[in-house]
């Protein structure tokens, strides 16, 4: 890995391209390097793992309106979408935005912590969408999201948006724009465009993951991927974009990030240096936060140690500045401790999940966060004796660039009526790659039937693991296998009416190719 430095340049003091970064990701990802085994291995376990969230949440309402929005942009050739047969094709943008949504609306799928922080897997989707509709193959997709990973990982370990209140999403615009050139072998001037494009326009505030957390948490990620998708299109067809987007005097850096004085290093592959950043990533046995995973595994093996919870007088969780000030206490959000507060709040507070997890022994995607569920007086009673500090050690062991270091954990000290105490800390996930039980493929897919139970036909769910297990034979037409079809019983409706919904049918759209076509 080559280590470059990024920072502002006044506009007089000409940047040249192979200087920049966008230029700089653009070159990586336009390396034609292979994508080693066990990267193939992994990108297949991060397919089935999004499939798996998204059967979780296909009939939940962001899904069910996300779907409804694409579903009033039919196209051809085009991709298909999570729930819908796949003889129904959708404009490849708009599949990325309905899929997206399925993907992220549990907050279960991978995730990756560095300098910032970051789900990869929403790279799949729009680059997923884009590989159907060109009628791409299984090797093309595995580069594609290679890079994707590759461009996605590498940001976040030198780029850090939420210190500066920007939403994590200006990472993935570039990263899925830089996986889709991949994917369709551009050139690095078209990528360039469509990074800078990308960046542009899905730089949006960390409003979305504070105060009253809306759905709009789940449709962020969506709306990048569909902006990327949109900016490929764009550059291919020739168009520019802001530039140098991320040094430009009035740029990425200069006003939404550390300032003209600030100056960030981002590693990138070497020339000819295979993209194994996937490797680095991990995914999530619980649905809630990726600071919550541990801790719900210590609350779990702290339960029976305790016996009675009644008798807890307070818990300190003593933690890394992210967890204490995102999910934690020090993020001075009343709603956090609200026993109202919607889905995706309660999923951003680690005294409420630390609290059901002891009371469980466990964690559910649904039942955790039911209404009935939070407003549990015995519940509401011990969630407000919890509370989060700031550990430097903590903290430290989070940016941590040494593997066997680097944590997402804490120390947990629980007071006893009478003056007992009982402490226990956890580094890491008992699922991440150096936990006490590490996510391999048959997990993956143990997590996947477990959620589309009830929801995907058996037949259905056999159908789409045996696609995964041979993706880099898959050819021309067959990434469309890629999803998966449930009863249209289960699809949930929505009680919104969008500009489309029992009205004049928008203009069919032609059924030529866009420009994004492997042939440009």
């Amino acid at each position: 890995m080559k280590q470059h430095s990024v920072r502002t340049f006044k506009s007089a003091d000409h940047l040249p391209r192979a200087s920049q970064l966008a230029w700089k990701i653009a070159e990586v990802a336009a390396d034609p390097v292979a994508v080693e085994s066990d990267v193939v291995e992994m990108l297949g376990n991060r397919i089935i793992d999004n499939a798996a969230v998204a059967a979780a949440s296909v009939a939940r309402r962001p899904v069910v309106s996300a779907r409804a929005q694409a579903e009033a942009h039919p196209f051809q050739p085009g991709a298909t979408v999570f729930g819908l047969t796949r003889s129904q094709r959708i404009s490849p943008e708009w599949a990325a935005w309905a899929n997206g949504v399925a993907v992220r609306e549990l907050d279960f799928h991978d995730t990756f912590l560095a300098a910032d922080y970051s789900h990869p897997g929403d790279n799949i989707p729009p680059v997923l969408a884009v590989a159907q509709h060109c009628g791409l193959t299984g090797t093309d997709l595995v580069r594609g999201l290679a890079a994707a990973y590759e461009i996605q990982v590498d940001l976040v370990k030198g780029i850090c948006l939420h210190e500066h209140k920007i939403d994590h999403i200006a990472h993935l615009g570039p990263s899925a724009a830089a996986g889709i050139g991949a994917l369709l072998g551009l050139p690095s001037e078209t990528i360039y465009q469509a990074v800078q494009q990308a960046l542009h326009v899905t730089t949006t505030t960390r409003q979305s993951r504070k105060g009253e957390i809306s759905s709009w948490k789940a449709y962020a990620p969506a709306f990048a991927g569909k902006m990327a998708i949109e900016s490929v299109d764009r550059a291919m067809r020739g168009e520019g974009a802001p530039s140098p987007a991320y040094e430009g005097e009035d740029g990425f850096i200069a006003w939404l990030l550390g300032g003209p004085s600030a100056e960030y290093t981002v590693p990138l592959p070497e020339k000819g240096e295979a993209k194994r950043a996937i490797l680095d990533t991990y995914t999530k046995e619980h649905s809630a936060e990726y600071q919550s995973q541990a801790l719900i595994d210590l609350a779990r093996r702290l339960g029976p140690k305790i016996g009675d919870l009644s008798k807890i007088e307070s818990i300190v969780i003593h933690t890394s500045h992210h967890t204490h000030y995102v999910i934690g206490t020090g993020a001075n959000d009343p709603q956090k401790m609200d026993p109202k507060a919607s889905r995706e709040t309660l999923d951003h507070s680690i005294m409420y999940i630390f609290a059901v997890a002891l009371e469980d022994g466990g964690w559910h995607h649904e039942r955790s966060y039911a209404p009935e569920r939070a407003g549990r007086e015995t519940t509401i009673a011990l969630w407000r004796k919890i509370s989060t500090v700031e550990d430097p050690a903590w903290t430290r062991r989070y940016h941590s660039h040494d593997p066997k270091e680097k944590a997402f954990g804490g120390r947990v000290v629980v007071k006893l009526k009478g003056g007992s105490v009982i402490s226990e800390e956890i580094a890491l996930a008992d699922t991440h790659p150096l936990g006490a039980r590490p996510f391999r493929r048959p997990d993956y897919i143990r997590k996947f039937r477990n959620l589309a139970e009830g929801v995907i036909a058996a037949a259905e769910q056999d159908r789409f693991i045996a696609t995964v297990e041979r993706l880099v034979s898959l050819k021309a037409g067959e990434l469309t296998d890629l999803t998966f079809a449930v009863d249209p019983k289960l699809l949930g409706t929505t009680s919104t009416h969008g500009i489309f919904t029992g009205a004049t049918p928008p203009p069919s759209r032609s059924s030529a190719p866009p420009a994004i076509d492997k042939g440009d």
